[in-house]
């Protein structure tokens, strides 16, 4: 017995060190907000008692049932929100300042992190406050009384237009979230992903979105979707019920956009179904435009890149994909990317991937499949990108999913196109761009008309941000970044099974 005790004794009085450590490190860090000029302060995530005897039950406690890893929180003590870290960024020189758009969307964003620190229990944001085998009696629970719990904390939509910092700011916003949250930062287009891949598992359930939703909610109740868009019919149809059941089971929502929560599926089929979201994510998000007219990707410095235009340069462009493989030689390769898909490599090695366009934007693929491609390979070569028009619509979303796609996995491309990013999407307007053209009059004959006008309203949206990713993907910093996370992170020459969806 004695020899038992000695040991908890050891830990108890290791504990209560840490725990002084701790608190001397709040009152340091409280001490330093309060002589700044910030007007803004942190608290910290959780209320402790801080009795003699209390803490270092709570702290053993903890340790015993999650590891202390989990216990350490040292490094959250150092973040006070977004806002202060953007001012400490600038200050350092690792951002360039931003216009009052952003200072202002960022101020939105720090008095969401402020009310989330103050409701963190409320919000039961603390991944570690109760056990699994806790959580999956309430789930159990819930199936035969069904609960709602809707955060006291409301969330934020954020939407404004290209390059004006969107992902950026919700990036910075969620770096400084403590560890210990649930909370999940994740591509819209990988969010669906996820959702149909869950509900295909789940088939044969009762209600299987339910279920799914009681899933993702279970693992991050703080959830940041980035480029939130809704183009395809059987996304639009989901979302209502989806994120009720969200924001029932006690989701926050941090989103970022493109467009205003009004004019999302603009035109869409059966946009009568969908209506009933924008409602819901207005009751339960705030909404903030970021007002800038400043497309920072284009103010990157300017680079030749890979991007080469002009019509029969396939050999010229072999040559440059053969440059970066190296002595490796490129093989047809195959591989998987959701749900037993798998998708045909032409040419790949050393993690590059060689396609023309035909094979990648006119065959019926989709974001899973660029996933899984990203997933495998760092770096895409894509032969003979057209101008687009009427006649290749479907083509031109295809590459716009692409480069979207590859913008967030931060992969690098090297293409042939018929004109500048510009000029590939210059036949592409909206339905109001279209209005604003001069009419056909008795002196205007059909011939003069620009038969391959396509009027396309989520295209014509998506087209801005293409043609700006395209230009921030050739600059002299995106490319650096590049080389720097390959040299970093050696990827496989054959690879493995892609699981295109990141649960």
């Amino acid at each position: 017995m004695r020899t038992a005790v000695k040991p908890v004794r050891q830990i108890r009085a290791a504990f209560r060190h840490e725990c002084s450590s701790y608190l001397s490190n709040i009152s340091r860090r409280r001490n330093c907000l309060a002589d700044s000029n910030l007007s803004v302060t942190r608290r910290p995530a959780c209320t402790y008692d801080f009795g003699r005897y209390a803490i270092s039950t709570l702290l053993i406690s903890r340790a015993l049932s999650t590891g202390a890893a989990k216990v350490s929180n040292n490094e959250d003590l150092g973040r006070a929100g977004p806002l202060v870290e953007y001012e400490r960024r600038i200050s350092a020189s690792e951002l360039v300042d931003g216009d009052l758009c952003q200072v202002g969307t960022l101020r939105e964003l720090q008095r969401l992190y402020d009310e989330l620190v103050e409701s963190a229990d409320a919000c039961r944001l603390d991944r570690y406050a109760t056990s699994e085998k806790a959580g999956r009696s309430r789930w159990l629970w819930s199936r035969f009384i069904p609960q709602t719990s809707c955060s006291p904390v409301k969330g934020l939509y954020l939407y404004g237009g290209v390059g004006t910092g969107k992902t950026m700011l919700m990036d910075l916003f969620f770096d400084q979230l403590p560890c210990n949250w649930r909370k999940k930062r994740i591509h819209f287009h990988d969010f669906m992903l996820n959702v149909h891949s869950r509900l295909q598992k789940h088939r044969g359930v009762a209600d299987p979105l339910e279920v799914v939703a009681g899933e993702i909610s279970d693992e991050s109740i703080l959830l940041c979707l980035d480029e939130f868009m809704v183009t395809d019919v059987a996304d639009a149809l989901i979302l209502n019920r989806l994120f009720r059941q969200l924001f029932a089971n006690g989701v926050v929502l941090v989103a970022t956009s493109n467009r205003a929560p009004d004019n999302l599926y603009e035109g869409g089929l059966q946009r009568d179904l969908f209506l009933p979201f924008i409602s819901t994510l207005k009751e339960r998000c705030i909404v903030h435009e970021i007002g800038s007219s400043v497309d920072y990707r284009k103010k990157t410095s300017a680079k030749e890149g890979f991007y080469f235009v002009g019509t029969d340069l396939s050999d010229f462009l072999k040559e440059k994909f053969q440059e970066l493989v190296g002595d490796s030689a490129p093989v047809p390769q195959e591989v998987e990317v959701v749900m037993g898909r798998t998708l045909k490599v032409p040419l790949g090695a050393n993690g590059c991937a060689y396609f023309s366009f035909e094979e990648l934007c006119n065959r019926p693929l989709g974001a899973a499949d660029y996933f899984g491609l990203c997933k495998s390979f760092h770096t895409l070569a894509l032969d003979g990108v057209p101008i687009f028009g009427l006649h290749n619509r479907t083509s031109a979303y295809r590459f716009v999913t692409l480069v979207d796609v590859m913008y967030e996995n931060k992969a690098r491309l090297l293409c042939t196109a018929e004109g500048s990013p510009y000029q590939l999407f210059e036949r592409v307007v909206t339905i109001s761009d279209a209005q604003q053209m001069a009419p056909r009059t008795s002196s205007r004959s059909r011939k003069s008309d620009d038969l391959d006008l396509c009027v396309d309203n989520e295209l014509g949206f998506a087209k801005d941000r293409t043609i700006s990713r395209l230009t921030e993907m050739n600059s002299k910093e995106y490319l650096g970044h590049h080389a720097a996370t390959v040299a970093g992170k050696q990827i496989p020459e054959e690879s493995s099974t892609v699981d295109a969806v990141r649960a």
